[in-house]
């Protein structure tokens, strides 16, 4: 189970990701109920690590300004094998890597959802940094096919579940403007502080645990979602029905 939480107090999204995972783990636990925590993938700087195996702990810096949401998830995953260890609780606990698709919100601010808004509507395609940094995109359905996988296992350690696949987000950036024929251009602007080079998944345990590892290529991933984005996208008067 996973909220996300779009608060933007560094303290709200502490209080909150702490709070909401440990409401849930009480409430399952007195139904007995198998509890499924979900966490996004995350280090601080540059993983020491390549790829990032499990056994990670992560090159996080707990007083950086992304260290609410790092340190939260972290502390999330302690909270739940607590449960695990004195309550005899089922957990199962996936750390999920970089996931797009369908039915995204076109504002949420991640890299997929920009890119192909901004494309589309043939506005200026934002890197940040040298967009030499890569990152392993993943397609909802391989997410969902993973989870399942997941819950219907009796593994209860942490699992990656990601695209090992490695871009680089000029690569992402081109592949959009091509895919969506937009006569965009491609801006640079700062790096965010604390943002890491390199992001890839290694999914072992799940292929050996759970048998599963991702099929969609991020180049018909990729096509999918502009689909919905084109539609949702339209000006309201191509919606109307007549």
């Amino acid at each position: 189970m996973y909220c996300r939480i779009l608060i933007f107090s560094q303290s709200s999204i502490i209080f909150h990701t702490i709070n909401y995972t440990l409401n849930i783990l009480a409430y399952v636990s007195v139904l007995v109920l198998h509890f499924h925590c979900v966490f996004f993938f995350s280090t601080i700087k540059d993983p020491e690590v390549h790829p990032q195996p499990e056994s990670y702990w992560g090159n996080v810096n707990p007083v950086g300004p992304r260290a609410c949401y790092d340190e939260s998830k972290r502390l999330g995953e302690t909270m739940t094998y607590a449960y695990f260890r004195h309550l005899n609780l089922p957990v199962r606990v996936a750390r999920i890597f970089n996931t797009y698709g369908p039915r995204m919100q076109v504002n949420d601010g991640r890299v997929v959802t920009n890119f192909i808004a901004q494309a589309l509507n043939n506005e200026s395609i934002t890197v940040y940094g040298l967009g030499e940094q890569t990152r392993s995109f993943q397609y909802i359905s391989d997410l969902v096919n993973g989870l399942v996988a997941l819950m219907e296992s009796n593994y209860t350690m942490p699992v990656n579940l990601g695209n090992p696949v490695e871009f680089t987000v000029n690569e992402l950036a081109i592949m959009v403007k091509n895919f969506t024929d937009s006569k965009s251009d491609i801006i640079y602007q700062p790096l965010p502080i604390d943002d890491p080079q390199r992001r890839q998944p290694d999914i072992s345990t799940a292929i050996k645990q759970l048998n599963w590892k991702p099929t969609v290529t991020l180049q018909e991933g990729l096509s999918k979602t502009i689909i919905y984005f084109k539609d949702i996208l339209k000006p309201s008067s191509e919606c109307d029905v007549h």
